[in-house]
């Protein structure tokens, strides 16, 4: 499923992640009452389904997964997954002409892969050299860009160039074409597009950063083992790029197809806002950023899992933050069909 900014300056740990501390002074009541349609009273009565297998961050979007976070646990608040500094799909590569770029262009890009330092990020690529992100490049008196995501226009904080060379050289093989930039907003700033606006409880908070629909996406592993009986060639879950890989106590295949609200340990509680209708990313080995001969598993999928008014099948759902909140691994997985 796909979906105007200020140029306040921010400091450096802002600019990639805002934290649940600030959240709770503005954010509930920026949420609650600019952003939902009709306030919607949080469940009392909660039913366990399982446990949190795997969280997944994406440091840029369209990449590699986080590679060996060490993190013990991850932030929730309104602009997506985070440990410290760090924000899920905070940078953002763009072209010359400031359009997003996607592994659907470039499949090469699932290869980029980043590690954590104390005050920043490594970036590695195939035959590349190591490029070092510190947030102290993440200067406030950056240029800011107009951009859009599947036609919902904001704005983006362009990156030294450096880092645009590296990245043109490894996906472009050429020393230019490709820039790197950042979420430089403390808050969502996303208005939801006129063909979402039909989804009731999809909210223009729930668009978070550069990700493409929500900030936050739930894959139930049972689904994906169904799935992979049906193929000659099983896939990874991560191929789905959700944030949270559930395993569920008793096997439910599509169970979350009529989920309404998660709550993901004691306190991070999550509405679900729409099944994720699924585009070509999945066909994408992430191992080889090589796109599937065959087609798969879209082709599979899509002979047994179109449930919507879209074409495009469905694998996932995709959740809006309703409570701030910290997740681990192995935390309880809650539902509240209420």
């Amino acid at each position: 499923m796909s979906t105007g900014s200020s140029g306040v300056s921010l400091n450096s740990k802002v600019l990639l992640g805002v934290g649940v501390g600030l959240v709770a002074i503005g954010g509930a009541g920026y949420l609650l009452c600019r952003h939902l349609r009709r306030p919607e009273p949080m469940p009392e009565k909660w039913r366990r389904v399982g446990t949190v297998q795997r969280i997944n961050l994406f440091p840029i979007k369209s990449c590699g997964v986080l590679v060996n976070p060490g993190a013990e646990e991850y932030d929730c608040d309104w602009l997506g997954l985070g440990i410290g500094e760090l924000r899920d799909r905070k940078l953002m590569l763009l072209t010359e002409k400031n359009e997003m770029v996607t592994g659907r262009t470039y499949p090469t890009l699932l290869l980029i892969q980043s590690k954590m330092l104390a005050h920043g990020l490594v970036f590695s690529a195939p035959s590349m050299p190591d490029l070092q992100l510190d947030y102290k490049d993440l200067q406030t008196t950056g240029k800011l860009v107009p951009t859009d995501i599947f036609g919902a226009k904001l704005k983006a904080m362009l990156i030294d160039e450096r880092f645009d060379k590296w990245f043109s050289q490894f996906i472009l093989k050429t020393d230019k074409g490709l820039r790197l930039a950042y979420y430089s907003h403390a808050k969502p700033v996303r208005n939801t597009p006129a063909n979402l606006k039909h989804l009731p409880h999809l909210t223009d908070a729930d668009s978070g950063s550069f990700g493409d629909a929500t900030s936050y996406m739930l894959m139930n592993l049972s689904s994906v083992a169904d799935l992979n009986k049906r193929l000659e060639q099983p896939v990874d879950s991560l191929r789905f790029r959700g944030n949270f890989e559930l395993k569920m106590d008793v096997d439910q295949p599509y169970a979350e197809d009529h989920w309404q609200w998660i709550r993901i340990g004691d306190d991070a509680v999550f509405r679900i806002v729409a099944p994720c209708t699924r585009c070509i990313m999945p066909n994408i080995h992430h191992n080889s950023g090589e796109r599937d001969a065959d087609f798969e598993p879209l082709k599979t999928l899509r002979s047994y899992r179109v449930i919507t008014s879209d074409s495009s099948p469905v694998m996932g759902v995709h959740m809006g933050l309703r409570q701030p909140g910290s997740v681990k691994l192995n935390d309880v997985v809650y539902v509240a069909d209420v």
